[in-house]
């Protein structure tokens, strides 16, 4: 069994893609939609089964502010997903992606929104 190179070409004249590169591509796009699906079932249960607060409104955007974030990740993770097959196959560089500063921020934004329910109860 030989393994495919990434220099042959298809038929249609595009460069054919080492199906490892492929397979790594897919892999971390289903990282990223488990990570969506987290913020996703993390928002839902927020919303659920969190009593509600002195505050109101504040569990609601909590809440929000996952389900909003991961709906951000899921769409941009196919975008990237996309952006990266095509690179790989027109033999460029990877495109950056802007889902990490994206993540990172959403992240803090709902860590500190979870910090003052909890000093808040």
């Amino acid at each position: 069994m030989t393994l495919p190179s990434p220099a042959e070409e298809s038929e249609d004249g595009e460069d054919e893609i080492d199906y490892r590169f492929t397979l790594a591509n897919e892999r971390t796009f289903l990282a990223w939609m488990r990570t969506s699906l987290g913020l996703l079932a993390g928002g839902v249960a927020v919303h659920t089964l969190v009593q509600p607060l002195r505050m109101s409104g504040v569990r609601r955007t909590l809440a929000m502010s996952c389900i909003v974030l991961a709906a951000i990740i899921a769409v941009g993770a196919y975008g990237h997903w996309r952006r990266v097959g095509k690179a790989m196959r027109n033999g460029e560089p990877l495109p950056d992606t802007i889902m990490v500063p994206i993540l990172s921020a959403g992240i803090a934004v709902v860590s500190v929104l979870a910090c003052v329910v909890v000093l808040l109860r």
